[in-house]
């Protein structure tokens, strides 16, 4: 049976997924095919390559602020048939230089060099407004014109975690790639598409709001009504979905790495025999 895992989008809270492939890893699961989104891509391309989870986990508290990509660019825009500079913007390009050194120690560079389990991570080219898949293994599908192979790491995982208003888009080819979270923020039917029997979905509850939340936590709760609303289809055809609750956590919150790696590790565990079930392990 082949095992399908597809990772949700959710700023710097994904390192949760890490902290939920090393309870799987601990109780013996590992997974044929994995797929991420935005935040999910940062941690499916690693594990991918050949990271362990914790190595992933201590990468991210290594290059947290390249992570999250502080370095700042710019946009033009047309306004009014006049060329405006809007500056202020995250370019993504440390995060990508981060990863393309990364998977080089694994000896890959491009997506479609990955070997050992089938990724793929999402974006949206804002152009025309479709969805790309960037893949070591294009699937038996009628339109295949999505799948991207050709790309290195780091573009791909830039490209899928270019948030709008946040970061400039990933130029690539032609294309304009911001994040897969637009149009999909946990690919389940990507992954399944790549044969997967059994697949798991992982996103984030909405954290609740009260009269201590602040500006982020409301902007943090919008884009995880957002992202799990787009997503209703496709997580309906998961066979499981675990949903990791992290305390308020901001979209770049670093100081928040610990918790919301034991937050991924303790959702599995909490709820494991019922994971058991779902993939009819004895």
């Amino acid at each position: 049976m082949k095992l399908g895992l597809a990772l949700s989008g959710g700023g710097i809270r994904g390192i949760a997924h890490a902290g939920a492939l090393k309870a799987f890893e601990d109780n013996g699961i590992s997974f044929d095919v994995i797929g991420g989104t935005s935040a999910g891509a940062l941690i499916a391309s690693l594990y991918a390559v050949g990271y362990s989870p914790s190595y992933i986990f201590e990468a991210f508290k290594i290059y947290s602020k390249e992570i999250v990509g502080l370095n700042s660019g710019y946009v033009f825009s047309r306004i009014f048939g006049k060329e405006n500079k809007v500056s202020g913007l995250k370019t993504g390009l440390s995060l990508e230089k981060v990863y393309n050194k990364l998977a080089l120690r694994k000896g890959v560079s491009k997506v479609g060099e990955v070997s050992g389990r089938i990724l793929l991570m999402t974006a949206v080219d804002v152009k025309n407004a479709k969805e790309y898949i960037f893949t070591n293994s294009v699937p038996n599908v009628e339109n295949t014109d999505k799948y991207i192979t050709d790309i290195s790491i780091g573009k791909a995982v830039r490209a899928s975690s270019s948030f709008p208003a946040i970061f400039c888009p990933c130029e690539f080819k032609g294309h304009s790639f911001y994040d897969g979270g637009i149009l999909d923020n946990v690919p389940v039917q990507e992954v399944r598409k790549q044969g997967a029997n059994k697949v798991i979905a992982i996103n984030f509850k909405a954290d609740d709001v009260d009269s201590s939340s602040n500006i982020m936590d409301l902007g943090m709760r919008t884009l995880d009504i957002m992202g799990n609303k787009i997503s209703e289809d496709s997580l309906a055809t998961s066979d499981f979905v675990l949903t990791i609750e992290t305390d308020k956590t901001g979209l770049f919150d670093i100081e928040k790495l610990d918790s919301c790696y034991k937050y991924g590790y303790n959702a599995v565990i909490k709820n494991f025999e019922k994971i058991k079930q779902v993939l009819e392990i004895k």
